[in-house]
């Protein structure tokens, strides 16, 4: 299968996955009664991530693609996270615990924040260790929202719920576009540990990697 082939069908899947989050979430599948493990939530989250992990490892021609794809590109898209200051709103109108909300929302602000400094400084071989710590800092940020997010009732029972997380639209943060950025963060250390010394082309192109 060639690479074009690859796009179109990552593509396809992405958006079924959309769909799919947008639909369940329409129909209140991730509403959870208090007391209870959310099982569909936390399948809708690490699913995704596990087959793509699993496709990533088993299939040479898939990771080839990924890993060709333009790191620059992939690190740019985060700079939509500096929407984070929505967390901090409900925060302050009382939808949402300080919590899960506070470092959810100042990690992704910075995150997204900086996301343009790293894409146009660190995307080559020389910043190679700075552009992986970014990234890790980048998945640290996801996982310890995720973390905080389902146990923040553990840790005060009798305060603010985050039953917002669970409903349209907040609920497609969770179950699409956190799995996403994650897989994305994933691709790019894969690619950096690759890196060698060759230029590659601008914004929607490849960046060549070596075996080594």
């Amino acid at each position: 299968m060639t690479n074009f082939n690859y796009g179109k069908l990552t593509t396809s899947l992405i958006a079924v996955w959309f769909v799919v989050s947008l639909a369940a979430s329409a129909l209140h599948i991730f509403k959870t009664d208090p007391g209870r493990p959310p099982l569909a939530f936390g399948i809708a989250a690490l699913g995704p991530i596990v087959v793509f992990l699993l496709w990533f490892a088993t299939s040479e021609q898939f990771r080839e693609f990924a890993l060709g794809l333009n790191p620059l590109t992939l690190t740019l898209v985060h700079a939509w996270r500096v929407v984070g200051i929505v967390f901090l709103v409900l925060y302050t109108y009382g939808i949402l615990p300080g919590m899960f909300a506070l470092p959810a929302g100042w990690g992704d602000i910075a995150i997204g924040a900086t996301a343009p400094l790293v894409a146009m400084k660190l995307v080559t071989p020389d910043h190679k260790k700075g552009f992986i710590l970014w990234q890790v800092l980048g998945i640290s940020d996801l996982v310890i929202a995720v973390f905080l997010g389902t146990t923040a009732a553990l840790f005060n029972p009798h305060g603010i719920a985050t039953s917002a997380m669970n409903v349209l639209p907040m609920s497609l943060i969770p179950t699409f576009v956190v799995p996403l950025l994650l897989i994305l963060h994933v691709i790019c250390i894969a690619q950096a540990r690759r890196w060698h010394a060759h230029p590659y082309s601008g914004i929607g192109g490849q960046l060549p990697v070596s075996a080594a």
